[in-house]
């Protein structure tokens, strides 16, 4: 390779210092544009946003600067969601045959003197004359299997000398069978003759958060067919009380708190997700509040359908005492030597606690007995005698430890079927 000359190699030089000159303008132009922007810009931006605050305080409008409105796609994947599920939503109309009662007014002369001088004034009297077949409830449930095994509240099909029919969403109605009714968790499942019904997909409530979008849809007032109303998970493992007409209070634990309305006939329907997945089954609301509504875990319903699926019906372990949870409130209250553990209390009647004919009789339990351990796991409030019971099947023999006057013991029990 021939030697450069004097005037090709100033050249070269001239040309490799524009370049990195330029590169090095370009690389700082960069850095001060993504740099902080300058003190004045940050004060200017700060008085603006003050400023605008007072204004809206002062119109009484909205600062629109810092109001975040949804976008089309979130309401797009809401539309899509419900329109996809609609046709798996059913409402489910429970009706009697009841007596038909009629008015009448006895023939004046077989009433009395006063009833045939004033015959104005007979009293009415009533009579049965025959039966007619009444809607009595309404309420909601869901398709979770192509050949029609519907799913609702246990409370919705709690009259057994009822009949009960499931109309579509496009109307068309069906006669339905009650397969099962939990007997713990407000829960049942029906069945319907057909096939290749829309169905929902279930998800998990175990992975569900508090603030993610939540969809209810129902049978609003049990006549205002697949409403829809749209919240968020508003809390988890709720404990409440809830009853209503016709049914007995009853304990709820661990289930799902949310502001998606849910109104009266609404029980039985479902609660989703924005994938459209069953994440709760709909079951009570909050009286004198607005949008407290409670829904049970998706995760309990999958266990009593596999149940039907298996065995035809929904089954639970039993031991047959009635108890009260030993906390350090109940020690001092009642004496007792620990602050843990299950003490068999008598009912307010004066009757045993421990129930006629049940596994803790047969295993020599009685009254003011303390269940300290069942099957080796510590009773206490957060770990309760009834959740350590559902964990083992009918049939298996487990072993407690039981305080009795100041003593200690084992004793063996067979669990029964609840």
């Amino acid at each position: 390779m021939e030697e450069l000359s004097k005037t090709q190699m100033v050249l070269l030089v001239l040309l490799v210092s524009f370049i990195t000159s330029l590169a090095t303008v370009v690389i700082t132009v960069s850095i001060i544009e993504a740099g902080p922007k300058p003190v004045g810009d940050t004060i200017n931006h700060i008085v603006q946003r003050v400023a605008s605050s007072v204004e809206s305080a002062a119109t009484g409008k909205p600062n629109t600067s810092e109001i975040s409105i949804p976008s089309a796609a979130d309401e797009d994947v809401i539309v899509s969601t419900i329109a996809r599920s609609s046709n798996a939503v059913v409402s489910i109309i429970a009706t009697k045959d009841l007596p038909v009662v009629e008015r009448y007014f006895s023939d004046p002369e077989n009433d009395d003197i006063f009833g045939q001088l004033f015959p104005e004034f007979r009293a009415p009297q009533y009579r049965e004359n025959g039966t007619e077949k009444l809607q009595i409830a309404a309420g909601s449930g869901f398709v979770v299997t192509e050949d029609g095994l519907v799913v609702s509240n246990r409370h919705v099909v709690e009259d057994k000398d009822a009949d009960y029919t499931v109309v579509m969403n496009d109307g068309s109605k069906y006669p339905a069978k009650v397969l099962a009714r939990d007997p713990i968790n407000d829960i049942a499942i029906l069945k319907i003759s057909g096939k290749r019904f829309a169905t929902l997909p279930l998800g998990d409530s175990d992975t569900i958060r508090i603030g993610q979008t939540a969809i209810a849809i129902g049978n609003a007032l049990g006549e205002f067919q697949n409403t829809v109303s749209v919240g968020v998970i508003s809390g988890l493992k709720r404990t409440v009380v809830a009853g209503g007409a016709g049914t007995a209070p009853e304990r709820l634990q661990d289930i799902i708190q949310t502001d998606a309305a849910i109104n009266p006939g609404n029980s039985g329907g479902p609660l989703l997700n924005r994938r459209g997945e069953v994440i709760g089954v709909n079951t009570a609301m909050a009286g004198g509040a607005e949008n407290i509504g409670f829904t049970l875990p998706i995760n309990l319903v999958k266990k009593d359908i596999d149940k039907v699926k298996s065995s035809g019906k929904i089954t639970y372990p039993y031991l047959g005492v009635q108890y009260i949870i030993v906390t350090k409130e109940v020690q001092d209250e009642r004496k007792l030597a620990v602050d843990y553990g299950a003490v068999i209390i008598r009912d307010r009647d004066g009757s045993s606690g421990v129930m006629a004919d049940s596994p803790a009789v047969k295993a020599g339990l009685t009254d003011d007995d303390i269940i300290l351990r069942f099957a080796g796991e510590k009773i206490t409030k957060d770990n309760p005698l009834a959740d350590l019971v559902q964990k083992h099947k009918i049939g298996e023999t487990v072993q407690l430890l039981v305080l009795r006057a100041g003593k200690e013991f084992n004793a063996k029990v067979v669990l029964g079927e609840r």
